[in-house]
């Protein structure tokens, strides 16, 4: 195989994740510093790969031994060539016959910061630098040797995190899949084994929904200990029931919120793990500088929304899932097994380092581990049963003891303001009961001056209120819907279940009011809600539809819009969820054209818009996102002739549904067009990858890979490239790679780069705006011959033979999805 330096670094990425509306799981950072990498890289000779980011590039040293956290062990660094930035993510084997052959694992990841400067310290051959990963940490030096203009040393500096003798070792498997290296270049599926283990327990053998799961619940209790109890850290983060369901990644919150996309670095190891089908319950927590829990700081990374901002969170404020318990795995049901099997199971699954990590529990001590985690200033424990199987619901089996005695309000009043104290009071709190809500008191103390004005405004806002049941009479009391969450501290409540000394702690944006129910009440399953349906369209009224837009052929703008109408049942899926971007003909194809992004803002709201942030524009773009006839009609009377799409989805927008090569003759003859086409298919159909044909609507043809939102953009473009070198190669006589046209020499251009964040792909039916008013027209292989005429699919042609189509040859768009891992192992065998 023909293949430079590094080609193949993208080609065998991981599969990342197929749902959310996600970032890169490993974002830029932000300066100083940024992010960091350590591979373990089974080649000709076992090493270490460690890589620095550094101004757009890898700067990287080959250790033979690795690093190691005793200061005493100075480990000989070898600095070799800078990489590729997109080389931070790769994990899998490289093929042979090819540069750097051989397994390769992230064996270590994260952020570093250079402790002086680092570019005079390169000359200098000395670096100094601070590391944050899961078991890299603290600092460490580079200091170049006299042995070699390339040879230096890698060694810890002291602090606390040096390690020496035993500990120094440390564990040798990824932090994202859990495998070895050895594990990975031999191939090993440890599913099979957990899957046996599974059945000798006596798993029930049915796999049940994601959304048919429900989180078990503790009861509240006082600290306790018993030998037949396990206690766990109760930790001050989200509960997130998460895993991979028929291969697709969720991370779903107790109110069934799908957090994907905020945390993508969690998100990324569940798509690494080299397991299919499992579910996993843990609390995602960030931690603070001085390495606790902060609740905090977890608010703020659940608040990000845009991709930018998520990203480079999950390098500088990285979270981490603590999984304590696996409830399905494959073709089993584990709900029913003793929950110390399960947390056996589990240990197996897990990284022994990394975004999730197990969480560790005692056996028996649970009054002892309360203490010391209460001295910490931790949450508190949950004991739970060693036998205890999961119900979704509140059970005496798990029994939750809180260092600080709080719960879970929600706010249905407040009082005015006395003296100097400005926006309110006191808040008046409740929580559900079987019969409504029930007065649990009020809280006006531990409010700080930012506390009291953010809860005043979103007081003021409220809408009026009914008081719960049987409240306390309170002068000027204001009632309002429960909106809000609060969580309170307090000594005890009375009989009557009013707090006494209470004390309020903080606002709790990731919870709902209905979450909040009184102690031994028990909350009924919620019922699936029903999608809700957008406004409907009203009928779009065509301005100026005699004017002519093809002089050729006397089409007009009424025939455009007519048109549009007519395909809509089959351009409309192509549309659906997807960003548009128009190229708008207000004179016609002979006239003026310009680009637009921006929906314009008298666009109606009955036509839905997605706001999306544009990196090369440095700001926010609202799109045209197509739902109906209607909306088509419209941006079509707008004099929007051909219509471009994004190849990914709004709600997933780092994972494309497609890769593609665009086929360009530009001067090439079309039958040469039609022949690379044809070794495409052929070559696809060896490598067992699906793929569909259309006419480009203009001279060429597009060829286009499902992926199902199964890959990264990076991922497709990798796969693109390396099947356009491998046709090129099998047909350099009339195939090229070479971009630019005077270097092409005739040739049909096998354009891969169209791959990638933001690409466009001109629609399946949309109309070309040239002389003949061409349509993109998907096609089956059996049409690309010879033979084929594209001419014939035209603006007047194309809506009488949809009506004699039985199916759309491109509906496997949506319904298939390509296995890069097993496509590239055959393709290294093909060529």
């Amino acid at each position: 195989m023909a293949a430079t330096k590094n080609n193949h670094k993208l080609a065998t990425y991981r599969e990342k994740r197929r749902a959310g509306s996600t970032p890169e799981p490993f974002g830029a950072a932000t300066a100083p510093g940024s992010r960091f990498v350590v591979q373990l890289h089974a080649a000709r000779a076992r090493h270490y790969d460690f890589r620095l980011e550094h101004e757009g590039v890898l700067v990287s040293w080959a250790v033979p031994k690795g690093p190691s956290p005793d200061p005493a062990d100075k480990r000989l660094a070898v600095h070799v060539e800078d990489h590729p930035v997109d080389y931070i993510h790769f994990e899998g084997l490289i093929p042979e016959g090819n540069y750097g052959a051989g397994a390769v694992v992230v064996w270590d990841r994260g952020r570093w910061e250079p402790v002086k400067d680092f570019n005079e310290g390169l000359k200098a051959g000395k670096l100094l630098f601070d590391l944050h990963g899961y078991k890299l940490r603290g600092r460490w030096t580079l200091v170049k040797t006299k042995r070699g203009p390339k040879d230096w040393l890698l060694i810890k500096e002291r602090d606390s995190y040096v390690r020496e003798g035993e500990a120094a070792v440390l564990p040798e498997d990824s932090v994202l899949s859990g495998r070895t290296v050895e594990q990975l270049a031999a191939g090993e599926d440890p599913g099979t084994a957990i899957a046996e283990r599974c059945r000798k327990l006596g798993a029930a053998h049915s796999r049940a929904a994601f959304a048919d799961v429900q989180p078990m619940l503790a009861t509240p209790g006082e600290p306790f200990s018993h030998p037949g109890w396990v206690f766990e850290i109760k930790y001050d983060g989200y509960r997130l029931l998460a895993g991979k369901e028929h291969g697709e990644v969720k991370l779903i919150s107790r109110n069934s919120n799908d957090f994907t996309g905020v945390f993508p670095e969690i998100a990324e190891v569940l798509e690494a793990l080299p397991y299919d089908d499992f579910l996993l319950d843990g609390e995602v927590v960030v931690h603070d500088s001085q390495g606790l829990p902060s609740f905090a700081g977890l608010q703020q990374r659940g608040r990000l929304t845009r991709a930018m901002d998520i990203g480079r969170a999950a390098v500088q404020w990285p979270a981490t899932l603590y999984a304590f318990d696996l409830l399905l795995f494959g073709e089993y049901d584990l709900r029913r097994l003793p929950l110390t099997e399960r947390k056996r199971l589990l240990a197996e699954l897990l990284p022994t380092a990394g975004p999730i990590r197990l969480s560790e529990h005692i056996e028996g001590s649970g009054e002892a581990m309360f203490e010391q985690l209460k001295a910490m200033n931790l949450e508190g424990i949950v004991g739970k049963r060693a036998d205890s199987i999961y119900v979704g619901r509140r059970s005496p089996d798990w029994v939750k003891v809180g260092a600080r005695s709080s719960d879970d309000f929600a706010v249905v009043g407040y009082t005015p303001p006395k003296g100097r104290r400005a926006g309110f009071g006191a808040l008046l709190l409740a929580q559900r009961g079987a019969d409504g809500w029930v007065y649990a008191g009020r809280v006006g103390g531990g409010f700080g001056e930012r506390e009291l004005g953010k809860l005043a405004e979103r007081l003021a806002a409220a809408k009026d209120g009914q008081p719960p049941r049987d409240p306390e009479q309170q002068a000027g009391a204001k009632w309002i819907e429960p909106e809000l969450v609060v969580e309170v501290q307090f000594k005890h409540r009375s009989p009557k279940g009013r707090l006494r000394q209470p004390t309020f702690v903080r606002l709790r944006d990731d919870k709902q009011p209905e979450d909040c129910w009184l102690p031994g009440e028990e909350k009924p399953l919620p019922e699936k809600p029903e999608p809700k349906a957008r406004a409907a369209a009203v009928a779009v009224n065509v301005t100026n539809a005699d004017k002519v837009f093809w002089p050729d052929q006397g089409l007009t703008k009424g025939d455009l819009v007519a048109y549009y109408r007519a395909v809509a049942p089959w351009l409309l899926p192509y549309l659906a969820d997807r960003p548009l971007v128009l190229t708008r003909y207000p004179d016609g194809i002979d006239g003026k054209s310009f680009y637009q992004k921006d929906a314009p803002v008298y666009a109606p709201d009955w036509i839905r818009l997605e706001t999306l942030w544009s990196e090369g524009s440095e700001r926010d773009i609202r799109y045209f996102v197509i739902e109906n006839e209607e909306g088509l009609a419209y941006i079509a009377n707008m004099a929007a002739i051909p219509l471009h799409i994004w190849s990914s989805r709004v709600q997933s927008l780092q994972h494309p549904d497609w890769c593609i090569l665009d086929l360009d003759p530009k001067g090439a003859p079309f039958k040469d067009v039609v022949k690379v086409a044809r070794a495409i298919h052929t070559l696809c159909e060896r490598v067992e990858l699906p793929n569909l044909v259309k006419t480009s609507g203009s001279t060429g043809l597009h060829v286009l890979i499902p992926l199902g939102a199964r890959y990264t953009h990076e991922q497709s473009r990798a796969m693109a490239e390396l099947l356009a070198n491998c046709v090129v190669k099998q047909l350099p006589e009339i195939a090229t790679v070479e971009r630019h046209l005077d270097a092409r020499d005739g040739k049909v251009y096998v354009d891969y780069l169209q791959n990638g964040h933001g690409r466009l792909l001109v629609a399946p039916y949309s109309v070309r705006p040239v002389a003949r008013a061409t349509v993109s027209m998907p096609l089956t292989w059996a049409q690309v011959s010879s033979r084929l005429d594209m001419f014939k699919y035209d603006l007047r042609a194309v809506p009488g033979l949809l009506a004699k189509q039985k199916a759309d040859p491109f509906e496997a768009l949506f319904t298939g999805a390509a296995d890069l891992s097993k496509s590239l192992a055959l393709l290294a065998d093909a060529v």
